[in-house]
């Protein structure tokens, strides 16, 4: 029996700018993924798509099938294919009428492909970037909280969804960029809030959508809150291991501000495992690289927390992990001298860790003090879990160094009180 075209198939296509080799590699990237498996064998090629095109092919296997679906955001059937059972009907002899049918069936099926709904394009995209950076301004001033999680989630939904109407292959890829900057998004949200489980299964989620994206600046996004999980997870060789994937990405060699990042977040690897020399190397070359970084080059809004505010923050918490308190100290009233007050969450880790370095200097008084500033600098919104652990931390080692004393017993009753707030 002759081949049959699939039209539809060829109108998607056409339609969404992808060739048969964008198309086969975009259905690997998937296929590994949900399999967790990458076999150097019989992966799909361009060669199988045209079969798909020309109708060689009429059913994809399952797999494929499977990534396909999700590629696309349409059934097979939408497609053009037809399941085994139909084939097995279609390999009797048919008269020229039922043929001419079947050819009017799928060109109908890509017409109605081609005019179900506008495609999607720019004006689509900057929409979605404007609410993104609204959510991110959100987890700036209040940190981790179920609302960021939600409004990042449903903005990823919708990036996906439109995805698969995009005017061509770039919008496609900016669009799964979007996706996966949300998906982060949320997930930073629950890394904040110490939700780990939730962090973990967004992070996989945003990992795949970036490389969708092929966007190495979110790559590294993902690997940096990896990194961050891990520590609050206690696996500090594993956030080595996150802060070295970073600083493998690509978008590092172009651009110093991400190798900084990258740098600043193996140096608090290198401290928790008390390497102290290589911590202190990483920093070093943490602060050379931001030297190097043109700050005024636009970047996604994710990355606007991080500069020499963030590195001062980062290095207290290295130089405390690593018993050098005074260095910690003077670092932490470096980052509270350069930090904007619209990032008001950071500001209160700050002053929590400049608490911490007074109070392992043994001036009890004074970090008390300071710290009672992070209720002041929160009120009116919930304490994150993050910054509760920390604070947690501080309780602990205050009635560790001074067990009964008035101070102590002062602040605890003030500790209690805020930890009692929603």
């Amino acid at each position: 029996m002759p081949r049959v075209r699939n039209e539809a198939f060829v109108a998607w296509m056409a339609k969404n700018g992808w060739t048969a080799l964008e198309l086969a590699t975009a259905l690997n990237t998937v296929i590994r993924d949900v399999t967790q498996k990458t076999s150097p064998r019989g992966g799909l090629s361009e060669v199988t798509v045209r079969k798909w095109r020309s109708g060689e092919t009429t059913w994809p296997q399952g797999k494929a099938r499977m990534a396909l679906e999700q590629v696309s955001g349409h059934s097979a059937a939408d497609l053009g294919f037809v399941p085994p059972d139909r084939r097995k009907h279609r390999a009797a002899p048919e008269d020229p009428l039922r043929r001419r049918t079947f050819l009017s069936t799928a060109s109908a099926a890509a017409a109605a492909l081609s005019g179900a709904a506008p495609s999607v394009g720019g004006s689509d995209v900057l929409r979605l970037r404007q609410q993104l950076d609204t959510v991110n301004a959100l987890d700036d001033q209040r940190g981790g909280h179920d609302r960021v999680e939600k409004a990042a989630l449903a903005g990823a939904q919708e990036a996906v969804g439109l995805q698969a109407r995009a005017a061509t292959q770039r919008t496609r890829q900016r669009l799964f960029a979007l996706a996966a900057d949300f998906t982060a998004t949320a997930a930073w949200s629950c890394v904040d809030a110490h939700e780990r489980a939730r962090a973990r299964q967004h992070l996989d989620r945003a990992l795949y959508l970036a490389g969708l994206a092929q966007d190495a600046a979110l790559t590294l996004r993902v690997w940096n809150s990896v990194s961050m999980l891990a520590h609050q997870q206690g696996d500090h060789a594993e956030a080595l291991a996150a802060g070295q994937a970073a600083k493998a990405s690509t978008v590092t060699r172009r651009d110093p501000l991400y190798a900084s990042l990258a740098h600043a977040r193996t140096a608090i690897a290198h401290a928790h495992l008390n390497e102290g020399r290589q911590a202190l190397h990483a920093l070093d070359l943490a602060e050379a690289s931001l030297a190097k970084a043109d700050l005024d080059r636009p970047r996604p809004s994710w990355i606007a927390f991080y500069g020499a505010a963030e590195l001062f923050a980062l290095t207290a918490i290295v130089r405390d992990r690593l018993g050098d308190a005074v260095s910690s100290e003077a670092a932490s009233f470096q980052a509270l001298a350069v930090l904007p007050d619209t990032f008001r969450r950071n500001r209160a880790l700050a002053t929590v860790r400049l608490s911490l370095a007074q109070l392992h200097q043994g001036d009890i008084e004074q970090a008390t003090a300071t710290t009672e500033k992070v209720f002041d600098e929160m009120r009116g919104a919930p304490l994150p879990g993050r910054m509760r652990s920390l604070i947690g931390d501080f309780h602990r080692d205050l009635i560790t160094l001074a067990p009964g004393s008035a101070t102590a017993l002062d602040w605890a009753d003030r500790y209690r009180t805020e930890w009692s707030r929603p």
